[in-house]
């Protein structure tokens, strides 16, 4: 079960070889071997440097560090989790232990350290797809959380208070779904109050991920019978189609 996994240096990088072993990678299941950066790529154009990791020799030992901290921390049960799990993938993301999947292993392990606390929203909300919608916002956070970690004078608070607005949100997001899938109704009705519970432009995976007891086939029927009623509004083509409420 996921939320028996144990946090430690061996279970983490077992993690990453399973989600790269099929890409052949030769670094799978090994922390970096040279020197990585935090980078960005906003939504303008332009890119810059975050954030200097540690050192590849540096990895392992702070690896078993912050994960040897979280277990004792955890197991004291004197801090709630929610804000332990946020404090360990900041340390996780400024220690950037693998050449490449640092991030996606960061949103594994947070979605993991949940299960392992009984939040087990991840299950049902993708946790990643949160995230990525809005990734300015993330390194914005992160940004701010790492000045000072190599000296330990970061203040992390930032970074705390964005992962429980992902978790806040996710579950807002399962709560709003399980009211729709406990009442039975015909799949125009379904996603007619999928879509009022969209504000601004949405698409179709997003009214998919509010309705998953419906198939794709009927979402996209209900969708041109509220286009053509003239409850929704259809722009853009192909896999740019997004909807809005005309009224």
């Amino acid at each position: 079960m996921l939320n028996v996994i144990p946090i430690t240096q061996n279970d983490i990088l077992q993690l990453h070889k399973i989600l790269y072993s099929h890409r052949n990678n030769p670094m799978a299941g090994r922390t970096k071997s040279v020197q990585n950066y935090i980078s960005v790529a906003y939504s303008d154009g332009h890119a810059e440097i975050l954030f200097t990791p540690l050192s590849p020799y540096e990895t392992p030992e702070a690896l078993d560090r912050i994960c040897e901290e979280y277990n004792r921390v955890i197991g004291n049960m004197g801090v709630e989790p929610l804000i332990v799990i946020p404090v360990f993938i900041h340390d996780f993301l400024c220690i950037h232990p693998f050449n490449d999947g640092n991030g996606r292993m960061s949103r594994l392990l947070t979605t993991l350290l949940l299960y392992r606390s009984g939040f087990y929203v991840g299950k049902y909300i993708s946790l990643e797809a949160k995230i990525a919608k809005n990734k300015d916002l993330y390194y914005d956070v992160l940004g701010q959380a790492q000045i000072g970690w190599h000296e330990g004078t970061e203040n992390v608070v930032p970074f705390i208070k964005y992962l429980l607005g992902i978790v806040l949100s996710a579950r807002k997001d399962f709560e709003d779904r399980f009211a729709l899938v406990e009442t039975k109704l015909p799949a125009l009705e379904t996603v007619r109050r999928a879509a009022a519970e969209k504000v601004g432009r949405f698409t179709k995976q997003d009214i998919r991920e509010l309705c998953p007891s419906l198939s794709i086939s009927s979402i996209e029927g209900a969708l041109r019978k509220l286009v053509a009623s003239g409850e929704l509004k259809r722009e853009g083509a192909g896999k740019n189609i997004c909807y809005y409420r005309a009224k």
